[in-house]
């Protein structure tokens, strides 16, 4: 607004109208109305100490401040739909200005549409303060610095891992500790936090790590084959931040060191004898974390999850993501493939064809193609005979198997009843 106390101040000192502008940082025009306007009303300088800019404005420019014709839009039900996915203003000003035609009334420009409605959002706590939608994106990332736990019998120091995954709209954020960054503890941990926030984001952002990405490139990488089927489980879209764009999963680099002294610094005197011990202090101080008050605005991470983000969550799956993982083999000619010391079955047209494995802790299956060719239930142990279906036989092994003791029964039951009676040792 036009600093017209100032204006009409530094008039009253005699100071020139270019003075006056460079000092106020208006034009010499704006300063000749006001002054001219100043004039008919009979307004000077000193003015009332309680009188401000905008009732100043009142009282010189009073056309103004007459209350515009046009349709004002809704804001509360702007922020409500920028809420949700795929939602811009643009697309939300067509909306309101179709509304005004059906009507009848006036629409503001595309400008003053998104005024008002940032006006709104600066005043309210209105997820315009940060710039991702709520339910959008998760980002997880390995605390550089690690906790600790001691072996009860040796008094050895292990280092305990911290996966940290954080939802940039709330700020809302899930902490566990692992022994290990392997892939297992990586989608652990995934399912844990999912769990944890009741729901499931659209977009899933991680490192180039190599739990995650099997091969970094500036433009395409490629997805670890499991990740990526712990994505597809979820309903989620892995989108890697670039490498040396620390920026593209800013909010968890952030809550990183953040998490490094509120949880595991604040533990350093403590001893833990197991990792279950240490997850569960770190989960007293996570909800300490969560629920401690913004600094620069109303509420807690807590609050604004609750409030703004969970409910916009995609809902999570019947049952947790169970861990696989895939292997390579070329088929035998004996139609096995070898999986930690046993033998299963594919069909004998694969025979020195290379498969794709996928191993669970209960299944075994075979794909080739993406196609699935074979499926057994897992055995454990060693020294086990080979698991082979009939139906994965050339017909010559299947009549190979049909020759046992029960058919030479059969048979020799058609030569005759003195032919079952004779014992096999006398046959020549």
């Amino acid at each position: 607004m036009t600093n017209y106390r100032e204006i009409l101040r530094l008039s009253s000192q005699g100071v020139s109208k270019r003075g006056i502008a460079s000092s106020c940082h208006c034009s010499r025009n704006t300063i000749t109305a006001v002054l001219e306007r100043a004039e008919q009303c009979s307004i000077s300088w000193p003015l009332p100490a309680s009188q401000t800019d905008a009732e100043l404005h009142e009282l010189l420019f009073p056309e103004k401040c007459v209350s515009s014709s046009r349709k004002m839009p809704n804001c509360e039900h702007i922020h409500k739909e920028m809420a949700k996915s795929g939602v811009t203003l643009s697309l939300l000003w067509n909306e309101y200005c179709e509304e005004c035609r059906l009507s009848g009334e006036i629409p503001f420009m595309y400008s003053q549409f998104c005024r008002y409605y940032r006006r709104y959002a600066s005043t309210t706590k209105a997820t315009m303060r940060i710039t991702r939608k709520p339910g959008e994106i998760m980002e997880v990332d390995w605390a550089g610095k690690t906790a600790s736990i001691i072996n009860n019998i040796t008094s050895e120091i292990i280092p305990a891992y911290v996966f940290v995954a954080t939802l940039p709209c709330s700020q809302f954020t899930y902490v566990e500790a692992f022994l290990s960054m392997d892939m297992e503890s990586w989608i652990t941990a995934h399912n844990h936090a999912y769990q944890y926030f009741g729901g499931v984001t659209r977009i899933l952002v991680p490192d180039n790590l190599k739990t995650g990405v099997d091969r970094v490139s500036w433009n395409t990488p490629t997805i670890n084959r499991t990740y990526n089927e712990m994505a597809e489980h979820y309903g989620t879209a892995v989108i890697p931040a670039r490498v040396r764009h620390p920026k593209d999963k800013s909010n968890v680099e952030g809550t990183v060191g953040i998490i490094t002294t509120w949880i595991i610094a604040s533990l350093r005197n403590q001893q833990f004898f197991s990792l279950r011990e240490l997850n569960e202090a770190i989960l007293i101080k996570l909800d300490e974390f969560n629920e401690k008050p913004f600094q620069k605005k109303p509420g807690s991470r807590k609050s604004a999850f609750l409030e703004e983000e969970k409910t916009l969550l995609l809902p999570l799956p019947a049952s947790p993501y169970e861990l696989a993982t895939w292997r390579k083999a070329t088929v035998q000619y004996d139609y096995v493939i070898h999986v930690d010391k046993n033998k299963y079955s594919v069909p004998y047209e694969y025979i020195k064809h290379e498969v794709d494995i996928r191993v669970t802790s209960k299944v075994i299956e075979v794909f080739y193609h993406n196609h699935r060719i074979a499926s057994h239930v897992r055995i454990y142990g060693e020294g086990n005979d080979p698991v082979i279906l009939p139906e994965h036989m050339p017909d010559n092994h299947k009549q190979y198997l049909t020759w046992n003791g029960e058919r030479f029964m059969d048979w020799a039951r058609a030569v005759g009843p003195n032919t079952v009676l004779l014992p096999p040792h006398n046959v020549r």
